[in-house]
């Protein structure tokens, strides 16, 4: 394990020197947290098993939960794959670089430990420069999985990724926040028809209108008849922070109510209650109020998401009340996947 993590805060004019010297200690072995256009991710050279092993050291992650490798390149990407079929190229070319990793037959460069010994690997082309131009210089495919605690909220700044890795990674790049806010969209393109394993940015409608129609599979549970794991984040518990949520499903007003009722309830007995919601109108009630954003701007609730659920564990409440009432389209949908799976008690209003 490191004792320290060497911080680099980047700017237009030291730019080049840190993506440089980052890209020595990738060529290393070693480990440094990037932004990306979805939240930070731990970077190490994907096809070096020893490298890979100080990703899953540092978040204590279970060994059988895949990575996602990035790539800057089509070249990076026929290395690490034994084929290419005609609607994953066509997702390809409709999204990357961006948010959409897809599932792929690996060939035989890819390590069992980057695959959670799989016969597939997931692959994307991250859209932010600072991920591009490292994986350009260093030469590396890079194993990427958000820069957290594994379990935990995701890191959507680079003082998430410090709170939870500091002394157990080599660097981190700060760059500022995130632009999206949740994971990249997971479709495996392994099977006979494609089957989305995790909501993401980029919508299963916005998938069907390259492809046609897909399965969509978001049950963390399933992990297929032979019990393993297809896809990151299907498996373990995720996206969970120290205090307890409790996730209320509904109408926008039968939602606000019941958090008025909850928050009341919760107090009387004691307890510190931060709430996660949509409405101005809740800000009466408490200091330890996040505004995720509007209830019809999805990729608000997206950016604000990771932030709020860090933000209440910080100031130390016991209970976080979310509102679950803003809309589930597009990408919406992902971040009501996050927060089911971070909550102990869904309510259905």
């Amino acid at each position: 394990m490191n004792t320290y993590t060497k911080i680099f805060k980047l700017t237009r004019d030291n730019f080049s020197e840190v993506i440089g010297e980052c890209a020595e200690i990738i060529k290393k072995g070693g480990t440094v947290a990037i932004p990306t256009e979805t939240v930070y991710g731990l970077a190490a050279n994907a096809l070096d098993p020893i490298a890979v092993n100080r990703i899953f050291h540092a978040k204590g992650r279970p060994a059988d939960n895949p990575l996602i490798v990035h790539v800057a390149s089509i070249e990076q990407l026929e290395q690490l794959v034994s084929e290419v079929p005609p609607k994953a190229l066509s997702l390809i070319e409709a999204f990357w670089p961006g948010p959409l990793t897809l599932i792929l037959k690996r060939t035989e460069i890819v390590p069992d430990i980057t695959t959670g010994g799989l016969d597939t690997v997931a692959v994307r082309m991250p859209a932010d420069i600072v991920a591009q131009e490292l994986i350009s210089l260093s030469g590396k495919h890079l194993a990427a999985p958000s820069a957290n605690i594994s379990g935990r909220p995701s890191p959507t700044t680079a003082s998430h990724v410090l709170h939870d890795l500091e002394g157990k990674i080599d660097a981190v790049i700060d760059a500022g926040n995130t632009r999206i806010g949740v994971e990249s969209t997971v479709i495996d393109m392994s099977r006979e028809k494609p089957a989305i394993l995790r909501p993401g940015y980029i919508s299963a409608a916005k998938i069907e209108e390259i492809i046609g129609e897909v399965d969509i599979n978001y049950n963390e549970h399933d992990t297929g008849a032979l019990g393993v794991v297809r896809s990151p984040g299907m498996k373990y518990t995720h996206y969970s922070p120290a205090a307890t949520v409790l996730l209320l499903e509904g109408p926008h007003d039968l939602v606000s109510n019941k958090v008025r009722e909850m928050y009341a309830d919760f107090t009387c007995r004691g307890a510190r209650v931060g709430l996660l919601v949509t409405s101005n109108d809740l800000f009466s009630l408490t200091n330890d109020v996040v505004y995720l954003g509007r209830k019809d701007e999805p990729e608000e609730v997206a950016r604000n998401l990771f932030l709020g659920l860090r933000s209440l564990d910080e100031r130390g409440v016991n209970i976080i009340i979310a509102d679950g009432s803003f809309t589930h389209d597009g990408v919406g949908a992902a971040v009501m996947n996050r927060l089911r799976k971070a909550s102990e008690m869904i309510i259905k209003l």
